[in-house]
């Protein structure tokens, strides 16, 4: 008996980018807008199902709002009765949208009066209010079309104002040549793709996709039919799947990875325009050299990829050269070495897509010329993954508007810098609010806070100060549920956030402790080695450039705890003067 390979999954690391269906809180549905006897109402409601129900009910709570709120629209005499109105369903539906990261970083103070928390936020709740009123505008039956009307346009309004206050410049290189991609658009357009985009090589980005036209909020921008999609299909229908499948543990995507492996290479292939466009080198952070490692000496990155690295290696060498010895005619050895296999991991990492099909099966994917899309922070594609059964295509369509010329841009998913840099190779342009450091805490420490309803955060992380609102005492630009369990670590009893000198003299403390912390992370980063960067290898600016996003946020945080301090050594010396007087 041909002994049994022993297999770990190669995709212990997600491939691909994230599935983007819906909002938290679900789609939209009919019964969330309604006449009234003067007007209309639109219905805000969080849903129960939201993994973080409690959390959105207290901070909708606290503003003095409802998990089910009713917005009536009602045309009036007033000049500014639509923003007002606006302004009331913006600010419910930006609690509803938030996710883990934004709702951990928000400020749940009664008397805060956040207007914004990130842009995928911020574009999510406005096309959630969209929704809504396209659903009632579509059903025809509302007598308040008028206003439903103008409340659209408005949204629409600052849909399109918030893009072009984020919009990136887009500059394109004349110089390079498309061939290759225009002959994959051809090809795309004989098999049932459409679309509205035309791709080309711009300044900062490589390669990328351009919108040939203005196209609005609600456009699809490419649809892209099932048939003209890599799945798992395909590896069911070649001869090496009889093989592969035999493998205990073995997983679709890692059959898809060997299949492609090959498949590049066969002249025959449907896919084989779609190989051609495909760079040689990905030059992901799995691709990282020594020096380029060692570069990332005092992050936590440099852990990371070591880990992924190993990982890929063990997992190359637990199927081959076994796979070649015994099948020699389907795994041949020139086709399956270390380097092909590091590339075809890459790819599947940096290009693949979730998608849901309509037998509610998620697979991975790969997409030809949705792939050229390039992920920002203020994209203009937000929500694509799911096979429309009517017409049996993936549908891109667009979360805010992108202009003729203007490069059109897809969100990856809510992922840290050193995750966009060790599976895709880059950093992303503009602040990342997932750019975040984790802390960890003893068990000794954690074991005291538990029974505690305020302090039900079981993790807890930092990122830029300068991303937060609120700088004042008590907050320091600092997360909020950071400062509440270190707080309560010191002293469970304490009541935080009033002027007392035992509070007062306990925040010194939780200040001191960070920054001792800080300090130390900013000194394992050590000093920012400027020489010679321009003449380094790419992995090695790539290194230098993440170490400097660690310093930043490291020192925000520093500065953040010394002016807390100042502040809180101010109250303290009034506290303690008053009760020198008293």
């Amino acid at each position: 008996m041909r002994k049994k390979l022993l297999y770990a999954c190669v995709c212990a690391y997600a491939p691909g980018h994230e599935l983007k269906l819906l909002s938290p809180s679900g789609p939209p549905s009919s019964d969330k807008a309604k006449e009234t006897d003067d007007g209309f109402a639109i219905v805000l409601e969080l849903s129960e199902d939201d993994l973080h129900f409690d959390k959105k009910k207290k901070l909708l709570q606290n503003k003095g709002l409802n998990p089910k709120e009713q917005v009536f629209l009602k045309s009036s005499s007033g000049p500014d009765w639509i923003s007002t109105t606006l302004k009331v369903m913006l600010q419910i539906a930006r609690i509803i949208q938030l996710d883990e990261v934004e709702l951990y970083f928000g400020e749940d103070d009664a008397c805060s009066s956040v207007e914004y928390y990130s842009p995928r936020n911020e574009v999510e709740a406005l096309n959630s209010i969209l929704s809504l009123l396209d659903i009632s505008l579509s059903s025809g039956m509302c007598m308040q079309m008028n206003v439903l009307q103008e409340f659209r346009e408005a949204i629409i309004g600052m849909i399109r104002d918030f893009g072009d206050k984020n919009s990136v410049k887009t500059t394109i290189l004349e110089n390079h040549s498309c061939g290759k991609e225009e002959c994959l658009l051809q090809w795309g357009e004989n098999n049932g793709i459409r679309t509205r985009l035309q791709m080309a090589y711009v300044e900062g980005a490589g390669r990328g996709a351009i919108a040939r036209e203005n196209i609005n909020v609600g456009d699809i921008a490419v649809e892209i039919p099932v048939s003209t999609v890599i799945s798992e299909e395909l590896i069911r229908e070649s001869n090496m799947f009889h093989i592969l499948e035999k493998i205990d543990g073995i997983s679709s995507e890692t059959m898809l990875l060997l299949w492609s492996m090959k498949e590049k290479h066969d002249c025959n292939s449907k896919f084989k325009i779609y190989f051609n466009t495909l760079p040689e080198e990905f030059n992901t952070g799995l691709s990282f050299g020594i020096e380029a490692i060692m570069a990332l000496d005092g992050t936590m990155l440099l852990e990371e990829i070591v880990q992924a690295k190993q990982h890929l290696q063990t997992q190359y060498d637990s199927l081959f050269p076994t796979l070649c010895n015994d099948h020699p005619d389907i795994f041949p050895r020139e086709v399956y070495t270390w380097e092909q296999f590091l590339w075809a991991c890459e790819l599947w990492y940096s290009n693949s897509m979730q998608v849901m099909f309509p037998d509610g099966k998620l697979r991975t994917c790969l997409i030809p010329i949705a792939g050229f899309l390039n992920h920002s922070i203020y994209p203009h594609i937000w929500h694509y993954g799911k096979v429309d059964p009517a017409t049996n295509s993936l549908k891109f369509c667009l979360s805010r508007p992108c202009s003729e010329g203007e490069q059109c841009f897809l969100s990856y998913g809510n992922f840290s810098s050193s995750h966009l840099l060790t599976f895709y190779g880059f950093l992303p342009q503009g602040d990342n609010p997932y750019d975040v450091i984790p802390m960890e805490f003893e068990a000794e420490q954690e074991d005291c806070m538990e029974g505690n309803p305020r302090l039900d955060w079981t993790t807890h992380m930092v990122r830029g100060t300068w991303l937060s609102n609120n700088h004042n005492i008590f907050y320091y630009g600092l997360p909020p549920p950071l400062l509440d369990y270190l707080r309560r670590a010191k002293n469970p009893m304490l009541q935080t956030k009033s002027l007392l000198q035992s509070n007062l003299e306990n925040e010194m403390e939780v200040l001191g402790d960070l920054l001792s912390t800080f300090d130390g992370m900013m000194e394992n980063l050590g000093e920012t080695d400027l020489n010679d960067r321009e003449n380094a290898s790419w992995d090695v600016r790539l290194a230098e450039e993440f170490k400097d996003q660690q310093r930043r946020i490291v020192s925000s945080v520093l500065t953040s705890c010394h002016k807390g301090l100042r502040l809180v050594e101010n109250e303290l010396r009034k506290c303690m003067n008053e009760d020198t007087r008293g």
